[in-house]
């Protein structure tokens, strides 16, 4: 089911809970509320929704992949860039990242996985893990 956007700073800036297997309906949530904004959104952690969960999808190569409890094991190679945020109003924001990451998930069979990820898709791997840390860019 499509959710209403969350814009409310102090909700975003919670620390998300870890998922379990009864928040297998979230993630479908956010799979429905991501595609309903494709055209302006490449990333929704399931804070953005209302649920204070450690929950994101993502745009991984033009189809939406889901994680549970992702966690970044390894980074390499910052960067400044800046980001706009679908929950945050104003100007993008300036950030750094990095152009490589390995991340320990649970997968949507919630089998654990470990996968690097370079470029584009880590950074919104990235966006969306500060999203369930309670950061905002």
């Amino acid at each position: 089911m499509v959710k209403e956007l969350i814009h409310d700073p102090i909700f975003l800036a919670q620390k998300s809970e870890p998922a379990d297997e009864s928040d297998k309906q979230t993630a479908r949530d956010l799979l429905d509320t991501i595609t309903a904004h494709r055209d302006s959104c490449v990333g929704m952690a399931a804070n953005m929704i209302g649920v204070t969960k450690r929950i994101i999808v993502f745009d991984d190569g033009g189809k939406f992949s889901i994680m549970f409890n992702p966690e970044i094991i390894s980074k390499s190679e910052p960067y400044k860039t800046s980001e706009g945020c679908l929950s945050l109003l104003g100007e993008p924001r300036p950030v750094t990242r990095f152009k490589k990451i390995k991340v320990r998930y649970l997968n949507e069979e919630f089998k654990p996985r470990i996968k690097t990820f370079t470029g584009f898709t880590a950074q919104i791997i990235q966006h969306e893990i500060d999203h369930c840390n309670g950061i905002l860019i």
